[in-house]
């Protein structure tokens, strides 16, 4: 619908101030409907042309002023263009309030869009993500509103203005003020590079201030125990009970793969006839659902049949009474100094000596590892791979360092 309009800009000289500068005022006509509208500039009476609707003179202030004019006759311009390209409706109030900006909606604002997005993850806590993650992102979002206060001394800041000096900030923070390691900062980075996309999928932000970041987070090491560690575990003489139920708990997720979560959650149901008639673990994983088989290996059914007369066993669901993780990493700093055993020992240690030391070092296909972990991509079993290539490495190099010696003293034999 096309409607014209009209500009005029004039002066109200009867509202001088005490200086004796006049307010301009924009009159704009739409539909033989005006609207006023002050554009916030005052200038002395006399310089003002009612002709030419501008000020004459050359001096900075002056030219400003004419300059601000022929902006804001230009965006009115380009206002009624787009009102008219839309068929949306054209009056005096509205093109003003677009010249105002009042019609624009608010900006989002990041710790706003933050906390939304945490309280969705917290109603989905347990069901389809892991309470671990919903808790992770709260922490996330304490550390994005310590940065805000201590970087930008504001409470909250628009997501439209996050660039990508911002994310390398909030990197170096992480790793200064809230010393994280490497890749710990990477993780909390990733998990704000959602709420990121969040913005940039309902067009609250332009670009996209990850563009051009790159991660690259660094190959950490895992420790394992290797068969010796382990059978010291086994065969080691614990007098206290709480330990040796940590123990057995432990030596049971080396021979099954299992993190500790999924262990404490493991009920009779899980426990199902295998293809082979033998007994098989069938559990989806708690941190990523995905579907977990795996064969019951004697030492990890001997570790169930101990338990099934426990008291907290015969009363539930659970095939196993599994203490805390934060109690059970504790006791098995304990057991890992009984056992002369100088590797940090945790409940997530088990897991990697399982994949390493019981499966793969003992010719165990890698696919078929993958799916007993419940990998979702082989790359990340790969990662256990690389380290069973090491220990194929140090042993080759034990075998050349014999042949070397054999053929130095050929009667000597090789051991």
């Amino acid at each position: 619908m096309r409607t014209d309009f009209h500009v005029h800009f004039h002066l109200l000289a009867k509202k001088k101030n005490k200086r004796g500068l006049a307010p301009i005022y924009l009159r704009l006509t739409v539909d033989r409907k005006r609207t006023e509208y002050s554009i916030s500039r005052r200038i002395q009476p006399e310089y003002w042309s009612t002709k030419l609707q501008k000020v004459m003179g050359n001096n900075p202030n002056e030219k400003e002023i004419n300059t601000h004019i022929n902006n804001l006759r230009h965006k009115l311009n380009k206002i009624h263009q787009i009102l008219s390209d839309n068929d949306q409706p054209i009056t005096a109030e509205i093109m003003i309030a677009e010249l105002k900006g009042d019609n624009k909606p608010q900006p989002k604002m990041t710790l706003e869009v933050f906390k939304e997005h945490n309280e969705q993850m917290d109603r989905l806590s347990g069901k389809s993500i892991s309470k671990s993650t919903a808790k992770r992102y709260w922490t996330c979002y304490n550390h994005v509103e310590q940065f805000l206060k201590e970087e930008y001394k504001t409470d909250d800041y628009p997501m439209n203005d996050i660039n990508h000096q911002f994310i390398i900030k909030f990197e170096y923070f992480l790793k200064t003020k809230r010393e994280c390691n490497h890749n710990s900062a990477l993780k909390y980075v990733n998990n704000f590079k959602k709420i990121i996309r969040i913005a940039l999928a309902n067009q609250w932000m332009d670009r996209d201030p990850f563009y051009n970041y790159k991660v690259q987070f660094e190959t950490v090491e895992r420790e394992f125990l290797n068969e010796e560690e382990v059978q010291k575990l086994i065969e080691k003489d614990l007098h206290l009970d709480r330990l040796k139920l940590v123990r057995d708990m432990f030596v049971f997720s080396c021979y099954t793969g299992l993190a500790y979560s999924d262990v404490k959650k493991l009920s009779s149901t899980d426990i199902t006839k295998g293809i082979d008639g033998g007994k098989w673990i069938r559990i989806k994983r708690t941190k990523t659902k995905s579907l977990s088989s795996i064969p019951l290996l004697p030492v990890a059914e001997e570790i169930l049949d101990r338990y099934k007369d426990h008291p907290e066993v015969k009363n539930s669901k659970y095939v196993l009474p599994v203490l805390s993780n934060q109690k059970s990493n504790a006791f098995l700093k304990e057991i890992a100094a009984l056992c002369g055993i100088t590797k940090p020992l945790t409940t997530h240690l088990a897991r990697h000596t399982f994949a390493t030391t019981i499966t793969l070092t003992n010719g165990v296909p890698i696919e078929s590892v993958s799916k007993m972990l419940g990998h979702q991509d082989l790359r990340t079993t790969q990662h256990y791979a690389k380290i069973v290539d090491r220990k194929i490495s140090d042993d080759m190099k034990a075998l050349r360092e014999k042949l070397d010696a054999k053929e130095k003293n050929p009667s000597k034999e090789i051991k």
